[in-house]
């Protein structure tokens, strides 16, 4: 459904803006980011707000709306301000505090240089270049240190003092910070034409000044576009997606922190230290494949989990997650924590131990949830292994999360749970599973989901490696890294004039450890295998067996039969990913599979 929102825009004076960021009016929401411009830029967006340049649109929240309550704050540079605010800055942030404390306060500016060294300025007007036509505007905003002095030859020697008023007349530097106080103005109005001795030529410069510099911009005039407390979370979080594409993009987690923030709650660093248990920092095997579980994943499989339970409608969309109430999180936080801890252990169940062979990190969102519903008993029982398998396998060689996934990760929860309880489940994602017989040929990657299932798939077939005999366990995964390798080597296919599209595909692809790697080279099976039955101290039986756990006709493969080979190991992957997503695959004996592989592949 579609969200509807009248913002209202107003033309509004830069003193008024001022003057309500100074007192509290105008304040940021807490998950906003830090004010970051450096001195050059404060520089430049004064030379342009001098000259009266358009600037853009500063876009705020009204307060009050107790959907979207933020915890706020207060533009950096204001103090001593305890009001609740009446707007929140949504867009402009880094405009309005660069003005504010270069125009407005009176404290030194804590800005960095270019190259980020933390500096301390104060901003003057040169009034004499600000009126000559052939000075660059920015030319004329002159920044001093704290000490207004500017020194050179290792702060030996000063090149500009403006340390009192007398010199700032003398120099005819006009402290930027006196635009919006109008009797501090003019007190420095009236001290620099007495200084001067009240000389025509001083007075009508500074009379020009105030009329082309000053006025302008205290005149000035910004588009504010204001949106109402009636505006939903959702709209909130789409306009900071629009308003940040520019910078770093704005996260659902990020909104929903600042709303728990209003308990008093710290979700960030919550997160922190939940995802040290998601992610089993502290468990005996150690391994990185949770670690694509995000804090955005976190919060949607809360979100899914607490709408499963509430029996209403399932989902877990981004509208779904910003309203997930601080109550529902604390309640339910436990047993989503539990639910990825079963979900850890069924990944390395099915062979999947480190983070690079997940085939979808984001199905480990209805995985975790659904663990959670059933909870560890049930989790344990070997039907329901069973039944996650089969949804698991067939998810990934159906590859069915590829897109936007909410309404899948919602039908998933409620139809594997339903059979895992013993109901009537449609199971929408096992029945809209596909996997065709010509894919093996276009999985020329690692990128692909399917690409990484199959390796899986022949990992929990117990596959050898040719030089040391030893099978994956998450052990030897991670301390031995094995890779994929062509069988029959790229050198030796080209050379022979094979196919690249079936030399290159996974057919003819398999984990090997280093080891087994360098022996391969770039010979043909027959001669390769004779080094590895050397350098192995093995024998032909052993080799075989080896070779064979990697479901490899082995006949064609010592003999170099690459045809042969190809076709029947194609047959036994195809086979494999039949009992992994427990349905056959209906085109093996098709015209475009026939064409392919030369033969039907039944």
């Amino acid at each position: 459904m579609a969200i509807t929102i009248a913002p209202k825009s107003l033309d509004t004076e830069l003193s008024e803006l001022m003057r309500d960021v100074s007192i509290g009016k105008e304040q940021l929401p807490e998950f906003q980011r830090s004010w970051t411009w450096d001195n050059d830029r404060i520089r430049a967006l004064l030379a342009s707000l001098s000259q009266g340049y358009p600037m853009g649109a500063i876009m705020r929240l009204e307060y009050g709306n107790e959907e979207v309550k933020f915890k706020y704050r207060p533009i950096e540079g204001v103090k001593d301000v305890k009001i609740i605010p009446e707007y929140l800055i949504l867009d402009g942030q880094q405009r309005l505090t660069s003005m504010y404390r270069a125009t407005y306060s009176q404290e030194p500016v804590e800005t960095k240089t270019e190259k980020k060294q933390e500096i301390k300025r104060f901003y003057y007007f040169d009034i004499k270049k600000c009126l000559d036509e052939n000075e660059d505007r920015i030319e004329a905003i002159i920044d001093v240190p704290e000490d207004r002095k500017v020194k050179t030859d290792f702060d030996r020697k000063i090149v500009l003092d403006l340390s009192t008023r007398e010199f700032e007349y003398e120099q005819e530097m006009f402290p930027i910070n006196l635009l919006f106080d109008s009797s501090a103005r003019e007190d420095w109005a009236d001290g620099y034409k007495e200084y001067h001795q009240y000389n025509k030529e001083f007075m009508d410069r500074y009379k020009d000044f105030r009329l082309k510099v000053i006025e302008t911009i205290t005149g000035y005039k910004l588009p504010v576009i204001t949106l109402g407390k009636e505006t939903p979370r959702e709209a909130v979080c789409k306009v900071f997606e629009n308003v940040n594409t520019g910078g770093v993009a704005l996260t659902v987690f990020e909104l929903v922190t600042a709303m728990f923030a209003t308990y008093k709650f710290d979700l960030r660093a919550d997160w922190e230290e939940t995802k040290k248990v998601i992610w089993g920092v502290d468990e005996p095997l150690n391994t990185d494949v949770m670690q694509g579980v995000d804090e955005t994943a976190y919060l949607s499989t809360i979100t899914l989990y607490t709408s499963y339970l509430a029996e209403t409608m399932t989902t877990c969309k981004k509208k779904d997650v910003l309203s997930l109430s601080y109550d529902a999180y604390i309640t339910n936080k436990p047993a989503v924590i539990e639910g990825f801890k079963m979900a850890r252990k069924f990944l390395f169940n099915q062979y999947v131990f480190r983070k690079r062979d997940l085939p979808y990190t984001s199905q480990l969102i209805p995985l975790a949830a659904i663990c959670a519903v059933v909870g560890k008993s049930s989790f344990n029982l070997p039907q329901t292994q069973n039944i996650l398998s089969r949804w698991f396998w067939c998810g990934i060689m159906g590859e069915m999360y590829g897109g936007a996934n909410e309404t899948r990760f919602a039908n998933d929860i409620e139809d594997v749970v339903a059979e895992i309880q013993g109901k009537y489940s449609p199971n929408r994602t096992i029945s809209a599973s596909y996997f065709s017989a010509t894919r093996l040929i276009s999985l020329q990657t690692r990128n692909s989901a399917a690409y990484k299932g199959i390796m899986a798939l022949v990992y929990r077939e117990s596959c050898r490696d040719f030089m040391k005999g030893t099978t994956m366990d998450i052990v030897k995964s991670m301390d031995e890294s094995p890779d994929i390798h062509h069988i029959f080597p790229e050198a030796y296919c080209i050379k022979q004039g094979y196919s690249k599209e079936k030399w290159n595909s996974i057919v003819n692809k398999t984990p090997l450890l280093p080891e087994s790697n360098r022996q391969i080279g770039g010979e043909a099976p027959s001669k390769y295998s004779k080094k590895i039955i050397r350098a192995a101290q093995i024998d032909e039986v052993q080799l075989r067996k080896r070779v064979e756990s990697h479901l490899i006709n082995y006949e064609a493969f010592i003999n170099d039969d690459f045809d042969t080979y190809f076709v029947d190991r194609a047959k036994a992957i195809m086979h494999v990913i039949e009992e992994a997503m427990g349905k056959e695959i209906s085109d093996k004996n098709s015209e475009q599979t026939i064409k392919i592989y030369g033969v039907s592949m039944e």
